[in-house]
């Protein structure tokens, strides 16, 4: 759909910063945003995004054309499926179906949830279905992710700041509490919040009011809680890392998600699930070598580090079968990569690029996007394999 300042598109705003055509969001493979080559640009999380290039967008991320702040989220009606079993979500383990039971049955509710487990276990995935199950559902989903911020920005970005309060805040500016109104707010990774953010946020759970950087009116917010983080925030709060008081505040309960290696009987299931979303039909076939090598791995990284494996598999492999020697070294179970072999898989990578950019005209967007991989991520292979990025004529 576009979005600008004409009466003809999809999604028409009224606001002299728009261009009359600004921004195009795609939604097929993934969710993403393309600049139209628009008079004052269009930022992502505040970083201006290249023209007629697409960049993915995170739900719940804050897309800023010209002067106008969106955010897209998620809605789902009362009479859709249980979305446990939906998008990004593989419920098969025992442990995981209790897990997203006791979710649905707290989501109702206005309680603060603490979602617990190790780095890349799917604890977003669970914020994101408290919320969809909530009476809050219609509001928006909006993430802070606590240990991906610079300290002196976390104010900012929570509570908001007037014009003046800081180098570089030349306009006032909501945060993210404030923007959340009649959604739900998702902390990730809380236990890296700073201590003075950590009071701040305090006051705001208990009194539903926050005060902007440099401000001195108090707003009224209206959001729900929920927050993520891989430390034992309980043992943090009684080493005094962690502000006790806080805790309890947050903790209204707790959802634990186990780790990979706790729910082999799901990792086929979300393999799966990775070469569909990586690759174009026909699919390439998972071989019952693979699938041994990918039930036998520990999966320090859990989903995320299986998700990164099956991408990297899916580009080696082609039109497939994918076998083991298409996965890292360490989910083989080998401590270093044989030279050769290491080699051999670098010369198929590098000429599934060059392939794709020739088939592309040398629009690195398209190649990236036919080669399933973020576009990042393609120039960072063209770096390494020193394949020559194609230049704009």
């Amino acid at each position: 759909m576009t979005i600008g300042r004409s009466s003809d598109n999809d999604v028409s705003i009224d606001s002299p910063s728009l261009s009359r055509k600004h921004a195009k969001l795609l939604t097929q493979p993934t969710l993403r945003v393309v600049d139209l080559s628009s008079a004052n640009g269009t930022k992502l999380d505040g970083e201006a995004i290249e023209a007629g290039v697409a960049v993915p967008l995170p739900i719940g991320r804050v897309i800023e054309l010209g002067d106008v702040g969106i955010v897209v989220y998620r809605v789902r009606s009362l009479g859709e499926s249980d979305p446990a079993i939906g998008e990004g979500r593989i419920v098969v383990n025992d442990a995981m179906k209790e897990l997203y039971a006791l979710a649905a049955k707290v989501a109702p509710s206005e309680l603060s949830v603490l979602i617990t487990g190790e780095t890349g276990a799917g604890k977003e995935l669970v914020a994101e279905y408290v919320h969809t199950c909530s009476k809050r559902r219609g509001g928006p989903f909006l993430r802070l992710n606590c240990s991906a911020i610079a300290e002196t920005l976390v104010e900012s970005e929570l509570f908001g700041h007037e014009e003046g309060a800081f180098t570089g805040a030349t306009k006032s500016m909501p945060g993210l509490l404030e923007c959340a109104a009649g959604g739900t707010v998702f902390l990730d990774e809380i236990g890296d919040l700073p201590g003075p953010a950590q009071a701040k946020l305090l006051r705001a759970l208990e009194s539903k009011e926050v005060r902007r950087v440099g401000g001195r009116t108090i707003r009224k917010i209206d959001v729900r809680f929920v927050a993520a983080t891989h430390r034992d925030l309980k043992r943090a709060a009684e080493a005094g890392e962690f502000r006790e008081d806080l805790y309890f505040r947050l903790n209204g309960i707790t959802l634990a998600v186990p780790p990979l290696r706790d729910r082999r009987d799901e990792i086929e299931s979300l393999a799966k699930a990775f070469v569909r979303r990586f690759t174009d039909p026909p699919y390439p076939a998972l071989s019952d070598e693979a699938l041994s090598v990918l039930r036998t791995y520990d999966w320090p990284g859990n989903v995320r580090e299986l998700r990164n494996a099956m991408e990297r598999a899916t580009v080696l492999a082609g039109d497939g079968p994918i076998v083991p020697k298409h996965f890292p070294s360490e989910v083989r179970g080998e401590g270093t990569t044989d030279g050769s072999l290491k080699s051999e898989l670098d010369a198929i990578e590098r000429q599934r690029i060059v392939d794709a950019l020739a088939a592309c005209d040398g629009n690195q967007t398209r190649a990236a996007e036919k080669l399933g991989i973020a576009r990042r991520t393609l120039i960072k292979r063209l770096d390494q394999y020193g394949i020559e990025r194609p230049r704009k004529k």
